[in-house]
């Protein structure tokens, strides 16, 4: 049973080798390592659990097992990221030592480790089902941007919410922030069981937003704001940005 499971998470990143805007995206050279190392490496700083990638071709998972790391196969005809993370926890975890899947997104390799966690804490609350982060919105055109999937929450403590939607359109209306959705989520593994179970829900449908079908369903979701901006890489464009943050580091961190 999940409760008598381990806290810490079970980290896992999804790469797919095929993307339409940036082919072979997580072997793509930052810093003269492959981006999902780069990811890999953000999880461990993260703290809080051992780090896997999901992967659909041989290429990825030699590229993370050079560099140490450990990757599972997953089936390319699943139908989405979160069915393969369970898929890979499945894998690598039956016993279900750990209680929390955390999917950390493979196209975001300056991610800060304490966004990561911001996912992660609020599953201290045993009433979460599932943890996700969001940062202000601090430009107008950010507001207004359909790009931009807005968090309607009511604040648990000043750096959490408790979500009630989200949605691409400019909400909620009146005097105060805006927050944007960052697609990181902390799951317990009988929620993430249970959402990949489900059919996909009307709202989830006509927002095209996942993480709708969680709330529609009744499950409760708690946001962790950051400061922070997290830059993921979709195309060649911010493949060379993301390189030039690197290369402007003396040591090229990661």
């Amino acid at each position: 049973m999940t409760t008598a499971a381990d806290p810490s998470a079970l980290v896992v990143i999804p790469a797919r080798m095929a993307s339409t805007r940036l082919p072979d995206k997580p072997l793509a050279d930052i810093a003269g390592k492959p981006m999902i190392v780069h990811v890999i490496e953000r999880g461990l700083s993260a703290g809080i659990g051992p780090v896997i990638v999901a992967c659909d071709h041989p290429d990825i998972k030699a590229a993370v097992e050079a560099a140490g790391g450990t990757a599972i196969m997953t089936d390319p005809n699943l139908p989405s990221g979160s069915d393969r993370v369970r898929a890979a926890a499945q894998a690598v975890d039956p016993e279900r030592r750990h209680g929390i899947v955390l999917n950390l997104q493979g196209d975001v390799p300056l991610i800060d480790p304490q966004a990561i966690r911001a996912a992660f804490d609020p599953l201290a609350d045993p009433l979460v089902d599932i943890g996700t982060i969001a940062t202000e919105i601090r430009s107008e055109a950010g507001k207004t941007d359909p790009s931009f999937v807005k968090t309607i929450g009511t604040p648990v403590t000043d750096r959490r919410l408790r979500a009630l939607y989200f949605t691409r359109a400019t909400a909620p209306t009146g005097p105060g922030p805006l927050y944007q959705h960052i697609g990181l989520y902390a799951y317990r593994r009988d929620a993430l069981d249970r959402f990949v179970a489900l059919p996909p829900s009307p709202l989830e449908m006509r927002e095209s937003l996942e993480q709708l079908r969680a709330l529609e369903a009744g499950m409760r979701i708690d946001v962790g704001l950051i400061d922070s901006v997290p830059m993921d890489v979709n195309t060649p464009r911010d493949l060379e940005a993301v390189r030039a943050v690197f290369a402007s580091r003396p040591s090229n961190p990661s």
